[in-house]
């Protein structure tokens, strides 16, 4: 394959490592080798911006500075540590994962990458990001930012996500991180993706390894790499109770165990529309109370594969009876204590609604 042969991928390699001992950007996960903290700031960073990273990981960190810290905390706990980051899944794999180092391995991030891809959240990616950059293994990685890079240096035509496509992709990396370093030429090209071999305009000019780059010499940095086009996302609307108790101080909240946003604590919510929906959704729940005229707000909300349109109703709760026993918890939560719990951003942003009205009388309650 033109472009990947040894002597090619070395020279790569060697200007990738100049330009980031040059350029890196001083980030909190790059001052330590501890596998732990590494473990951590890659499962924040995976889907989420470095600026929005660096928000959390310190203080992520100082809640819980070590695997038995964590391994010992409440999922409650971790959520709310997490909560504005998004994706909570991946808190709930690294708590599980984290626990399984505990009880397996006594708190230390196994050293064999077999036994570290066997963790609970630890694919091939973060083994490799571990693997390299805290034990100085020869492990590869690739990312989005990485995939990207690949494709415009080797003027990879098929598109991302295809199955040749990810083989070349892997294949290159293994055979470009082995040699000195593998933890610093791992970042060096996530680097390169993030600031300058950019998504869009990327920056040839300042790239290190323009004069070996396929797209840039055949003027296609614009058309590679190729991606599959995704369906829109789906458009789901829903209705929520804002169902606050009688003396104001306490919410109902709800966590499912699966479905939209399981795990988390959310406000009472079903597929539907307008107040028709709002009031069934109440029976459903058994709970008995008033239910507002008009909805206080209606959000809209975005994830990777849905559009939620939500409209709140406001719902003075006087009791919580529930029919029957439920696979969803509902529990009343003090308003003044809601920090300490994994509540979903759109929960965050109704919440917010609420907080925004003047006085009880826009919830124009039913008589």
């Amino acid at each position: 394959m033109s472009g990947e042969t040894p002597r090619e991928l070395q020279k790569i390699r060697s200007a990738l490592l100049a330009h980031y001992d040059a350029h890196a950007r001083d980030l909190p996960w790059r001052r330590t080798r501890d596998p732990y903290a590494i473990w951590v700031s890659e499962i924040m960073l995976q889907q989420t911006r470095v600026e929005t990273v660096l928000r959390y990981y310190d203080r992520f960190l100082q809640r819980f500075p070590d695997a038995p810290s964590l391994a010992r905390a409440e999922e409650d706990a971790v959520l709310a540590a997490w909560s504005g980051l998004g994706y909570y899944r991946r808190a709930r794999l690294l708590h599980a994962g984290v626990r399984e180092v505990v009880a397996s391995y006594g708190g230390r991030v196994p050293e064999d990458p077999t036994l570290r891809r066997k963790l609970p959240g630890v694919g091939r990616y973060t083994a490799g990001a571990i693997g390299s950059i805290a034990f100085d293994l020869e492990e590869p990685l690739v990312d989005g930012n990485v995939a990207r890079v690949f494709a415009r240096i080797f003027g990879i035509d098929t598109p991302l996500g295809q199955r040749d496509t990810e083989v070349r992709l892997w294949s290159i990396a293994e055979r470009i991180v082995k040699g000195p370093r593998p933890g610093s030429l791992n970042q060096a090209l996530m680097e390169l993706g993030a600031l300058t071999c950019t998504k869009s305009s990327p920056q040839c000019s300042r790239c290190p390894v323009a004069k070996l780059c396929h797209a840039r010499a055949q003027g296609r940095t614009a058309e590679l790499p190729r991606v599959l086009k995704k369906a829109p996302p789906q458009l789901r609307e829903l209705v929520a109770l804002i169902a606050v108790d009688l003396t104001g101080e306490q919410i109902l909240l709800q966590r499912a165990d699966r479905g939209l946003f399981a795990g988390l604590w959310n406000l009472p919510m079903s597929d539907g529309q307008a107040r028709a929906a709002a009031l069934e959704l109440a029976s459903d729940l058994g709970l008995r109370g008033t239910l507002a005229k008009k909805p206080i707000a209606t959000l809209e909300h975005v994830l990777t594969h849905r559009r939620l349109r939500l409209e709140l109703y406001a719902f003075s709760l006087e009791k919580l009876a529930p029919a029957e026993p439920s696979q969803h918890l509902l529990r009343l939560q003090a308003r003044d204590r809601l920090s300490e719990l994994g509540i979903s951003s759109l929960t965050q942003k109704a919440l917010a609604a609420l907080d925004a009205l003047n006085t009880p009388a826009q919830l124009s309650f039913v008589e």
